[in-house]
């Protein structure tokens, strides 16, 4: 049959015609031109008897049954029979047949006809055809071809032709993408509701990123277990010795309306996720986890990761083992990290040398670490440092963190850089300390501070502790707002000594309660029979500090407790104070004690102030003294206020000193 003429012929006398046949008879290219397969008519389970019905009805000169016949035995693979029927049926004007036809003639390597016959039956009104059609034209780089034929298809309501529009306009940046991917999934096509779901995922983070994204970070150096692990984004956690940050992540606080949209198109994203994982797609699963498990819906998350990890998915295999360890199910975790680290996962390979190196087996940690880096996780060697670090392998360490580093981890950055520093090379440890903090290291932000604070250069580290600061760095913050107290902006100062404070820094605490405590009127001692009054918000901040062993704070609170009549928690504050160190609080529980009578502890503490610098300790040792008759001891005691003063107590020890001498040589 001359292919060209026949369809010239065939479109000129308009003969195609729409045959009940051809709803079943129409190929579905589920997976474009190149892979396309017949679809409808009589399905591989169909009983010889509907075959030979179709068959002989065919013989007879049945146009329908020719078409379905022919679509049964191209789907069996029989393409030669296959072929005769097709013609036959296409001959006689039966658009499924051309469509299935050229599906055929595709899969003997005959593109060019094939594309003949698919836009013989696009024309006569076949959507399957013009999908066909658009896939082929699209595979020849004709994409303005392709996209009129996958339009036509697309508005036909064929979904394999809407998602393969899509897909087209996607790789052109054009935001009309979604809506053909919107319209292939409401079909129910797989692939397009996780392709969907992925676009509105991303317009989510991107609402939600308009907000403000509070991130606190723990510096430090030696405060680590000497691994770090992976995580569920991917990145290695915890410190070593000399080096390395923990770093916590708390809930963004994110503009209201930023998050309501963000929230709601999350939300959408989970229903496309549903459908994809319930037709069995593995990468749908993963993420719907993902976002189930980000709700706290941790039972259901588990059961989408268990699902995808079974289809092979290692990520959710990985997912999955730290959803178990959080659970206390540190084994069953260690499985499917293994099985995700078998499939090449780096992440679930981090996460088993942190297991291993928590348990001290250090060699089966290293392995593992190696295994991360091997599949291209640059927090393998990262992690190497960390745990090189942590046994004092220093040359080791230096050499992970240096390759880390290079491949552009920040947090591998600063901990050479600190490695460096304690080298007592910081030349060398300031490009680090620069690079990782370009790159987003808020440690290492800090740690330049550190440096230039150093140098004298206060400038300069303002404008690091700042970018720190910014971040939710809260010793940065205190070290800012510590700047701001000395220029005298104690709006700024409070603002910053705020945010230390609430990050946990008892001395931001302590220095926030002072400033707002200089600005409230002094307090007289409540009348007889007037109620306590409440504590003020500076007493608050004052308590926060010395719940968190801050000695100034703890000798403040007990002063404040004093002045309210409430004697027992001032000996219990001072107390406090004095235990760890504080002269004032051995002093003021001194006076404490002395006034209760029991002058004999109290003369413990002050002596214990007295040692550790406290004149007035001295001076009223030396008065305990004189007024038991020890005058050696009073003079002793009286030579060491004068010594420490202040003036006024160095003058009034001086005073009694000759009043003692005078005694004794009387």
């Amino acid at each position: 049959m001359d292919f060209m003429g026949d369809r010239a012929t065939l479109l000129e006398t308009g003969r195609f015609v729409q045959r009940q046949a051809e709803n079943a008879a129409v190929a579905d290219n589920s997976t474009g031109a190149t892979g396309a397969t017949a679809a409808g008519g009589p399905t591989e389970s169909a009983d010889a008897e509907t075959e030979a019905r179709h068959r002989r009805a065919a013989d007879g000169g049945d146009v329908a049954s020719m078409s379905v016949l022919g679509a049964l035995l191209l789907r069996r693979g029989d393409l030669d029979a296959a072929e005769k029927y097709l013609r036959a049926a296409t001959a006689e004007g039966d658009r499924a047949a051309a469509n299935n036809l050229g599906v055929l003639l595709h899969q003997r390597g005959y593109t060019d006809e094939a594309a003949g016959w698919w836009r013989v039956a696009a024309v006569a009104g076949s959507a399957a055809a013009a999908h066909a059609l658009g896939r082929h034209y699209r595979e020849q780089g004709d994409e303005p071809a392709a996209e009129y034929w996958l339009r036509q298809s697309a508005e036909q309501g064929h979904a394999l032709g809407a998602y393969a529009l899509a897909d087209l306009l996607e790789h052109r940046s054009d935001v009309g993408s979604e809506r053909w991917l919107r319209a292939a999934a409401e079909q129910g096509h797989r692939e397009a509701s996780y392709r969907l779901a992925r676009a509105l995922e991303r317009r989510a983070r991107q609402a939600a990123r308009t907000g403000n994204t509070v991130r606190a970070v723990i510096t430090g150096a030696g405060n680590g277990n000497g691994g770090g692990g992976g995580n569920r984004n991917g990145h290695a956690n915890g410190a070593a010795d000399g080096a390395g940050s923990g770093v916590r992540e708390v809930p963004p606080g994110v503009d209201g309306a930023a998050a309501d949209a963000g929230q709601s198109l999350l939300a959408e994203a989970a229903q496309w996720y549903r459908q994809a994982a319930a037709r069995g797609h593995r990468r749908a699963a993963l993420h719907l986890g993902a976002i189930l498990e980000s709700r706290g819906e941790l039972k259901e998350a588990g059961r989408w990761y268990l699902t995808s990890a079974k289809d092979g998915e290692a990520r959710a295999a990985c997912a999955l083992g730290f959803l178990l360890r959080d659970a206390g199910d540190e084994e069953s975790a260690a499985v499917w990290w293994l099985r995700a680290a078998q499939d090449g996962d780096g992440n679930a390979a981090n996460a088993l040398g942190a297991l291993h190196a928590a348990r001290g087996e250090q060699q089966t940690a290293e392995r593992w670490y190696r295994a991360a880096m091997d599949a291209g996780d640059v927090n393998g060697a990262y992690n190497l440092g960390l745990l090189c670090a942590a046994q004092d392998r220093t040359a080791q360490a230096e050499q992970w963190y240096r390759r880390a580093a290079y491949a552009g981890h920040r947090e591998a950055a600063n901990a050479l850089a600190v490695l460096l520093l304690q080298a007592a090379d910081p030349t060398g440890a300031e490009p680090w300390f620069s690079k990782a903090a370009e790159a987003g290291s808020v440690d290492a932000a800090f740690n330049l501070g550190i440096l230039y604070a150093g140098r004298d250069d206060d400038r300069t580290a303002l404008v690091w502790y700042e970018r720190a600061a910014a971040a939710g760095h809260t010793e940065a913050a205190l070290q800012v707002g510590i700047a701001c107290l000395r220029d005298g902006d104690e709006q700024a100062a409070e603002r910053h000594l705020r945010c230390a404070a609430g990050g946990g820094s008892a001395e931001a605490a302590f220095r926030l309660a002072t400033a707002l405590d200089a600005r409230q009127p002094p307090q007289g001692a409540p009348a007889l029979g007037e109620t306590r009054p409440e504590k003020t918000e500076c007493e608050q901040w004052y308590e926060r500090a010395a719940e968190h062993g801050h000695r100034r704070a703890q000798v403040r609170v007990g002063m404040l407790a004093a002045g309210r009549g409430d004697m027992t928690d001032a000996a219990r504050w001072y107390r406090a104070a004095a235990e760890s160190g504080s002269r004032n609080g051995a002093f003021n529980l001194g006076l404490l004690l002395a006034r209760e009578g029991s002058e004999r502890e109290a003369a413990l503490w002050w002596s214990r102030a007295a040692k550790a610098g406290h004149g007035r300790a001295a001076l009223r040792l030396a008065l305990l003294a004189a007024r038991r008759g020890e005058l050696a001891e009073g003079q002793r005691w009286c030579a060491r206020a004068v010594e420490l003063g202040p003036s006024e107590v160095s003058e009034r020890a001086a005073r009694l000193r000759e009043a003692l001498h005078q005694e004794l040589t009387a």
